[in-house]
C-alpha cells in the first residue's frame, strides 16, 4: 500500500516519485492555507475600534478566496495521487508557526499582526514556487496564481498600515505583537 507522500499513481509525465515531493509540497500549503483562513476568521470576529466595519468586511473576500486555494491545493494532491489531509490535528501536528497571537484587538493593531501573517505565507509560497517549477508546471501555474492573489491581499491590508511618506508603520517588525504595537503607535 502506498503511503501518503508515495503515490501509487500520479499525473501523466511524472514517476511517483515527483508526485510524492509535490504532495509533501502541497500538503503544508493546504496546511498553511487552512490555518490562514482559520486566522482571517479569528480576526473578522474579533476586530474593533474606528475602523471596525472597514477591516471586518475587507476580510470576508479574502477568507473566501483562502478558502478556494486551499480546495484547489487538496484537489491538486488527490489528482497527484496523494491524500489532502484537511483535520485540524494534520495542521496543528505538521505546521511550522504558532497560532495567531492577537485576540480582541483594534483593527489596526489586527492588520499589523496580519501583515507579518501574510508575509511568512507570501514567503514560504514563493519557497513553494520554486521548488515546484523544477517539477511540474502545473503545480507552479497553481501556486503563482495564489501567490498573486495573496499578495494583492496583503497590499489591501499595507495600505492601512502606509503613513503619508510612503513607509509602513510595521516596518522591522517580525512577530505579530510587535507589528500590533508599532501599527497603533
Amino acid at each position: 500500500m502506498a503511503t501518503d507522500t508515495t503515490p501509487r499513481y500520479t499525473v501523466p509525465g511524472l514517476t511517483v516519485e515527483q508526485g510524492g515531493k509535490l504532495i509533501d509540497l502541497l500538503r503544508l500549503r493546504l496546511y498553511a492555507l487552512n490555518d490562514l483562513h482559520l486566522t482571517l476568521k479569528h480576526i473578522h470576529w474579533n476586530v474593533v475600534g474606528p475602523h471596525f466595519i472597514a477591516v471586518h468586511e475587507m476580510l470576508d473576500p479574502q477568507v473566501d478566496r483562502v478558502r478556494e486555494m486551499a480546495d484547489d491545493v487538496a484537489e491538486r494532491i488527490a489528482a497527484l495521487g496523494g491524500v489532502a489531509k484537511g483535520t485540524p490535528g494534520a495542521l496543528v501536528s505538521a505546521r511550522t508557526w504558532e497560532d495567531y497571537s492577537i485576540g480582541r484587538g483594534d483593527a489596526i493593531a489586527h492588520l499589523g499582526a496580519l501583515d507579518v501573517v501574510y508575509t511568512g505565507v507570501v514567503e514560504d509560497v514563493r519557497k513553494a514556487v520554486t521548488e515546484a517549477g523544477r517539477i511540474d508546471p502545473a503545480t507552479e501555474d497553481l501556486l503563482i496564481e495564489q501567490l498573486r492573489d495573496l499578495e494583492q491581499f496583503q497590499w489591501f491590508v499595507r495600505a492601512h498600515l502606509e503613513t503619508s511618506g510612503g513607509s509602513l508603520r510595521t516596518s522591522g517588525a517580525t512577530t505579530e505583537k510587535s507589528a500590533a504595537e508599532r501599527a497603533t503607535d
